[in-house]
C-alpha cells in the first residue's frame, strides 16, 4: 500500500509541474539554475576585463584583450594602447558589455529570450575562443569526460534554451514592467 501512495504522489508532483511549466516554473527553475551556476561564472570574468575608473568598462584592461583575442593581445605585448580600436578594441568592448549585461538580464528576467539567445551566441563564440585560440580541448558528447569543452557548453546552453523558447516565467522582470505579456 505505501509504494501505491509513493507512485500517486509522484504523479500528482508530475502533473502539477506540467499544469505550471509554461506559466511559472520552467522559466524560473531555468532562471534559478542560471543564477547558482553560471552567474558567479560570468561575475568573476566579467570583473577581470575593465580598465581603471568608472568608465572602465569602455577602456578594457590587458586581461580583457587576452582572455577575448589572446593572439592579438600577445602580439602587441598585452598593450591596450597598441592594439588597434577597429575592430579589437570594439570586438572587447562588446564582449565585456555582453558578460555584463546578459546574465543580469536572464536573473532578473529581463528581455529573459532575448538575453538568452544573446547569452547562447556568446557561449558559442567563448568556446570557439577556449577551442581555437586557447588551445582547450573540445571534446565530444558521449565520450565520457564531462569536463570536456563540449560537454560543459551543452549543459550551460540548456537551461538558456528552455528560456529562448518559453520565457523567463511569472515571476520575470518582464511581467511586471509590462502586464500585457501576461498572456504570452
Amino acid at each position: 500500500m505505501a509504494i501505491r501512495e509513493i507512485t500517486t504522489q509522484v504523479y500528482r508532483l508530475g502533473d502539477f509541474g506540467k499544469a505550471h511549466w509554461d506559466d511559472w516554473l520552467g522559466g524560473l527553475t531555468a532562471r534559478l539554475v542560471f543564477a547558482a551556476v553560471l552567474w558567479p561564472y560570468y561575475l568573476n570574468s566579467a570583473m577581470t576585463k575593465p580598465g581603471m575608473g568608472p568608465l572602465g568598462i569602455f577602456m578594457p584592461g590587458p586581461g580583457a584583450f587576452a582572455q577575448i583575442i589572446p593572439t592579438i593581445a600577445e602580439a602587441h605585448s598585452y598593450d591596450p594602447g597598441a592594439i588597434a580600436f577597429f575592430p579589437w578594441h570594439i570586438i572587447v568592448i562588446a564582449g565585456t558589455l555582453a558578460e555584463f549585461v546578459l546574465p543580469i538580464l536572464i536573473v532578473l528576467g529581463g528581455a529573459t529570450r532575448l538575453a538568452a539567445l544573446g547569452m547562447v551566441g556568446f557561449i558559442i563564440v567563448q568556446s570557439l575562443v577556449d577551442i581555437f585560440a586557447h588551445g582547450a580541448m573540445p571534446g565530444a558528447l558521449f565520450d565520457g569526460d564531462p569536463a570536456s569543452v563540449l560537454d560543459q557548453r551543452v549543459l550551460w546552453v540548456f537551461p538558456l534554451i528552455v528560456l529562448a523558447a518559453i520565457g523567463g516565467g511569472r515571476f520575470a522582470i518582464d511581467r511586471l514592467l509590462w502586464p500585457r505579456l501576461r498572456n504570452n
